[in-house]
């Protein structure tokens, strides 16, 4: 176009120049048409290069656009798999817990037990009870100590809490004969077949499998033992019906745990009762349970709490015991040990001093993790204090985090009237001085 342009200004120019006419308005409109022609090269230029410019904007915009799709497309780093576990201490049904669970119809419901601790229960993958006290049903007429027998309804109320595993192999597992144990088997397995019942066993067949609990491929063995039945033999027709602890027993269990899982928890029912510290029993039962592959102890039975302590083994084979916050357990060789959780839910007859140690409990908080090796060890773990909370009338017993009980609640517990030393500081100092707990460090379950 700018081409055609100047060559009809110069063929113009051409012809003008043989003819006598002014030339002065002809020189005007040349630098007119050059200046013409200036401006529109430019106006073309700019033309030009805004194009340019937005060809190349479209073309940076499309490949942008290309990239992130590419980066979206690759896949992320994935995180490690992961396993919460809770447990608890002994569910104790002396008369006054009972009673509180009793309707107006005659029917029991315990619920409120578990009110105030349920969301940490149904928040873990393995959520573990220790259940002291046989479910036998009012068949068998309900009874406090020293001969235990709970409702069924107990066992509902632990489902309905989020507990999917059950530790029955304690020394009340035959309070109530053969029938109470089969009582009991029967229920869970028709009420409740999806949670799992340790250390009673209604077959030699049963007896003899070794529970795995498993999720995102992390394979964890718990195995459950009692050191005794209150002097009640076994039923002659069922020597396997409750888990003793057995040294040969337990050996061979835990090397064919050792086979099956990644992972090995024991929970011994062990001890001294109302001790606050573990015994040289307790350490030499723990010694082989970690040389058997044991990684992680849970004791109960004391009915008090104890220390929370790291088995580590030393370069010459040797076991040593330290406090657990001296432990590094994501490394080789170092065993995790609650010796004693002691009472979840209580209500104890005894009064005088040291009976205020029987209402602190705790809750073992625990996360597993598997690293690219595939090896799974304890990542992180924290005790969480229980309080039992006793008031009459139905729905007076529960229990409470220690971080959410107060003075006010303290006042008007009934234990009290058993032991005056009771009171919120009394649990909160029990607390520091055996497990070690920091109230200024209190975390929410699995979030250490």
């Amino acid at each position: 176009m700018m081409k055609i342009k100047f060559f009809v200004v110069s063929m113009v120019l051409l012809l003008l120049s043989g003819c006598g006419g002014e030339q002065a308005p002809v020189a005007e409109e040349f630098a007119a048409g050059q200046q013409s022609l200036s401006v529109e090269a430019e106006e073309s230029s700019q033309t030009i290069e805004s194009s340019t410019q937005e060809d190349s904007a479209a073309e940076e915009s499309s490949v942008s656009a290309e990239t992130a799709e590419k980066v979206s497309e690759e896949p992320k780093e994935q995180e490690e798999p992961a396993l919460t576990i809770v447990m608890v201490g002994d569910v104790l049904l002396h008369t006054p817990v009972a009673e509180s669970g009793k309707r107006e119809d005659g029917g029991y419901s315990f619920e409120h037990l578990f009110a105030n601790t349920r969301e940490l229960t149904e928040a873990a993958d393995l959520a573990m009870v220790n259940q002291e006290v046989i479910l036998g049903g009012t068949e068998l007429k309900i009874t406090g100590y020293p001969a235990f027998n709970a409702p069924y309804e107990l066992g509902d109320a632990l489902a309905e809490a989020g507990f999917n595993t059950v530790l029955h192999a304690t020394n009340h597992a035959l309070d109530k004969g053969k029938k109470g144990l089969t009582n009991c088997l029967n229920f869970w397995e028709s009420a409740h077949p999806d949670v799992n019942v340790l250390g009673i066993h209604g077959s030699a067949e049963d007896a003899d499998e070794i529970f795995v609990f498993e999720k995102d491929g992390i394979r964890v063995a718990v195995v459950n033992y009692t050191y005794g039945t209150n002097g009640i033999p076994l039923p002659e027709d069922m020597p396997y019906a409750v888990d003793l602890l057995e040294e040969e027993k337990l050996i061979r269990d835990l090397d064919r745990a050792e086979e099956l899982a990644d992972f090995t928890i024991c929970c011994p029912h062990w001890g001294t009762e109302y001790v606050l510290e573990q015994t040289k029993h307790q350490r030499r039962w723990a010694k082989l349970m970690a040389e058997h592959g044991v990684d992680l102890i849970i004791g109960t039975h004391p009915h008090v709490i104890e220390p929370v302590c790291g088995l580590v083994r030393e370069e010459d084979g040797t076991w040593t015991e330290k406090t657990a916050g001296e432990v590094d357990f994501t490394q080789p060789g170092a065993v995790l040990c609650y010796y004693s959780l002691g009472n979840f839910v209580n209500w104890t007859s005894g009064i005088g001093q040291g009976v205020a140690n029987r209402m602190v409990g705790c809750m073992a908080d625990v996360t597993l993790q598997k690293d690219r090796e595939g090896k799974v060890f304890v990542q992180s773990f924290q005790t969480i204090p229980l309080v039992s909370h006793l008031e009459k009338g139905f729905g007076g017993v529960t229990v409470y985090p220690l971080s959410q009980y107060s003075e006010e609640l303290a006042k008007r517990n009934e234990i009290r009237k058993q032991d005056s030393d009771f009171s919120y500081e009394y649990c909160v100092n029990l607390a520091e001085k055996v497990l070690q707990w920091n109230r200024s460090e209190v975390q929410e379950p699995h979030e250490q």
